[in-house]
């Protein structure tokens, strides 16, 4: 089968893309498919795939994104693909994978769903409307129960037209043994005191995520030995003011995004992403199969696979009060327990899994490469 795969520039190593990376490596692994990954010119190679490179306009956002949805479609019109899947907003796929959820559910969680004037919102909300009213699109791939239904609820998607395929997480990096590798060593290398109870923040985008509640629920647990290490990059200056406010001086260590994030984790005894909106964020696997418990909010696809008192605890609200209460339930918990717990959440979510969810879609959906398409 010949493959195209629509996506923004993306590495094996950090970052949101690994998602990427890895199907497009399972996807090799497996056989049987001629990948092709239509991106921009900042893709580096990836083994066993080729790679169709478009120009990028250097202009604003809302043009940028526009010229590139034109780019793909031509891309794809000269293609001869059997299957065409984008992980981007675009007009023409079979099958869109909505890693990033819905636009619009962004906008309300934010609070921001009034008119837009924006014009990348505008552009976001109209491909969006296009994809989830299948106008450019025959199938949809939301990577949680959660996001399947937010689609249906706000476009009335049909549900069979919605399927539910969960991202895989790399078992061998995200490990339970990088602690006895990485812990102290990590711990020393950012100035993090030895004994601390660390709760990690890993990413960014601070607001979406919840970075502001966290570090007020941080600062009414009342012990002195409670750390929160933020690795993600955003707007500081009210978060130091915040951290100053809360009395957290020399209680947070703030570092820009690490490639071997991985060390985070083996640094870590909790990993905490409250999110007001996050369809699933790869933290919650990262850190689930490296044998840290995580506290996420129930607003996260990641819920799906956090169970409170077991490998974790979801928070209800963002209130502080809630956060802080879910905090404790680690913290007070059987630490051995609860890796144990966190590492076998993580164990199906391999991108193997993954493969064989989407190639049911793949059956379904093939076509001659003579079809019109969208």
């Amino acid at each position: 089968m010949k493959l195209a795969v629509i996506c923004r520039p993306f590495s094996f190593h950090g970052g949101v893309e690994t998602a990427t990376a890895g199907l497009v490596g399972a996807l090799v692994a497996r056989g049987g498919y001629d990948v092709e990954i239509i991106t921009s010119g900042g893709q580096y190679p990836v083994p066993g795939a080729s790679i169709r490179r478009l120009p990028v306009l250097r202009q604003p956002s809302a043009v940028r994104q526009l010229w590139f949805v034109l780019a793909a479609r031509r891309a794809v019109e000269r293609g001869g693909y059997d299957l065409v899947q984008s992980h981007e907003r675009c007009l023409a796929q079979d099958v869109y994978r909505a890693g990033e959820g819905s636009h619009r559910a962004y906008l309300e969680a934010m609070g921001r769903a009034g008119l837009q004037v924006n014009p990348q919102h505008r552009l976001l909300l109209w491909l969006e409307r296009r994809i989830f009213t299948l106008q450019s699109t025959r199938h949809i791939v939301a990577i949680s129960a959660r996001g399947k239904g937010e689609i249906e609820r706000l476009y009335g998607t049909p549900p069979e037209n919605v399927s539910v395929v969960y991202n895989g997480v790399d078992l061998a990096r995200f490990h339970p043994e990088n602690r006895q590798r990485w812990r102290e060593e990590t711990r020393a290398d950012l100035g993090i005191p030895r004994d601390a109870w660390l709760v990690a923040f890993v990413g960014s985008g601070f607001e979406r995520k919840g970075l502001g509640p966290l570090m007020e629920a941080l600062a009414t647990l009342g012990r002195s030995d409670v750390h929160l290490l933020v690795a993600g990059k955003g707007r500081l200056d009210a978060y130091r003011q915040l951290e100053g406010r809360l009395g957290l001086k020399g209680a947070v260590t703030w570092v820009a995004p690490l490639p071997a994030v991985e060390r985070i984790y083996a640094a870590a005894d909790a990993v905490a992403l409250p999110a007001r909106y996050e369809p699933f964020g790869n933290v919650h696997l990262e850190a689930l199969a490296s044998g840290v418990p995580v506290l996420t909010s129930a607003m996260t696809g990641g819920a799906e696979v956090v169970r409170n008192g077991v490998n974790g605890a979801v928070s209800e609200s963002l209130e502080p009060s809630e956060i802080a209460a879910g905090l404790r339930v680690i913290r007070d918990g059987d630490a051995g327990r609860l890796a144990l717990a966190a590492r076998g959440a993580a164990e199906p979510f391999t991108f193997a899994a993954q493969v064989d969810r989407l190639e049911r879609i793949y059956r379904l959906l093939k076509r001659p490469t003579t079809s019109p398409r969208h």
